[in-house]
């Protein structure tokens, strides 16, 4: 075999072998991936609950034209439709790790009572304490718990953005 055919067949070994291991990588980044939140589209939430403690929930519908409305007692048209918005983006939130919620004492994660109670659509959130690890909150889904980013911990949408900062 000739001097150039051998570099060739090296060469092409070394591509191949560079694609093998850049296609295992990929399948184990996939295969780690941890999701979303839920699976819900978050423009698709028509119905919001949320509970904080101490108060009572609030409720809202989203009605035709994109507009949020508060459906406790006499139904009234919310003033800004992008902090339900953003309790509805909470659905996609991406989820950092997943772990069973037996793994848990639900009152050491704040899970007994939970420090916020999303419904979305039917699905219901619970929100804990902060993680020891970062600026992150456990969630419980059913029988699942996730660790999100704190930026995700609802908020009422009652107290006026200018409060928040």
């Amino acid at each position: 075999m000739k001097r150039a055919h051998r570099q060739n067949l090296l060469l092409l070994l070394v591509v191949l072998a560079l694609l093998a291991l850049a296609g295992w990588q990929w399948l184990r980044d996939t295969s780690q991936e941890t999701g979303n939140l839920t699976a819900l589209d978050p423009s698709a939430i028509t119905q919001i609950s949320l509970t904080l403690p101490g108060a009572p929930a609030l409720n809202y519908a989203k009605h035709a034209g994109g507009h949020w409305w508060r459906t406790d007692g006499t139904p009234s048209r919310v003033a800004d439709d992008d902090r339900l918005n953003d309790l509805s983006e909470i659905a996609a939130a991406h989820v950092l790790s997943w772990r069973p919620a037996s793994d848990f004492e639900s009152a050491k994660i704040g899970l007994t009572p939970p420090r916020a109670v999303l419904v979305l659509n039917g699905q219901k959130l619970e929100f804990g304490e902060s993680s020891v690890t970062g600026p992150q909150h456990y969630v419980r889904i059913g029988t699942r718990v996730a660790l999100v980013s704190s930026r995700y911990m609802p908020r009422s949408p009652e107290i006026a953005t200018t409060q928040l900062h």
